[in-house]
C-alpha cells in the first residue's frame, strides 16, 4: 500500500474515532448534567445500586460482591481517564475554530485517549477476570445468557 494512502486511512480512522468519542462523551443518558456533574456521593449511590442489582440477579456471596465493587471502581477510573480533564465539546470546537482542521491537536487528543486505555485497561481486565473467575458455573451461565440476549438491563427479554 502506498504511504500516502496508508496515512490517509489512519488519519480518517483517527479522526472518526476521536469525533465518535467526543460525541459519545458529550451525550447524556442520565438527565441534565448526567455523569459529568455526578459527585462522589452520587457515584457511590450508583455503585451501590448497581452492585445490589447484579448481586441479586447472580446471587453473589460477599467475596464475589467485593470483587464486583472493585470492577466497578476500575471501570469508573477508566471512564474518567478516557474523558480527561477537559470538556469534549470544547476540544471539538478547538479543532474546527479556524479555517483548517487542527490535525496536530486532534492527534494529541487521540494519543491521550490511547494512553488512558493503555494505562488503565490492564487494571479493568484484571478486575473483570477476578470477578468472572470467582463466579460459580451457574452464575457464569447467567452472565453469558445476559450478554447473548444483548439486553442492557437484567430482567428485560
Amino acid at each position: 500500500m502506498k504511504p500516502w494512502l496508508k496515512r490517509t486511512f489512519v488519519g480518517l480512522f483517527g479522526a472518526s474515532a476521536l469525533l465518535g468519542g467526543v460525541a459519545a462523551c458529550s451525550h447524556s443518558h442520565h438527565g441534565p448534567g448526567g455523569w459529568h456533574s455526578m459527585g462522589p456521593e452520587d457515584a457511590e449511590r450508583f455503585k451501590a445500586r448497581a452492585t445490589d442489582r447484579v448481586a441479586d440477579k447472580l446471587e453473589l456471596n460477599a467475596d464475589q460482591k467485593a470483587k464486583l465493587g472493585v470492577l466497578l471502581d476500575r471501570m469508573q477510573e477508566q471512564r474518567l481517564a478516557l474523558r480527561g480533564a477537559s470538556d469534549p465539546r470544547a476540544d471539538l470546537l478547538a479543532l474546527v475554530k479556524d479555517n483548517a482542521f487542527d490535525r496536530w491537536h486532534a492527534q494529541d487528543l487521540v494519543n491521550a485517549k490511547l494512553a488512558a486505555v493503555r494505562d488503565k485497561g490492564p487494571q479493568v481486565i484484571a478486575a473483570l477476570a477476578d470477578f468472572y473467575d470467582s463466579l460459580q458455573p451457574a452464575q457464569q451461565d447467567k452472565v453469558r445468557e445476559f450478554l447473548q440476549r444483548g439486553s442492557r438491563r437484567w430482567g428485560q427479554g
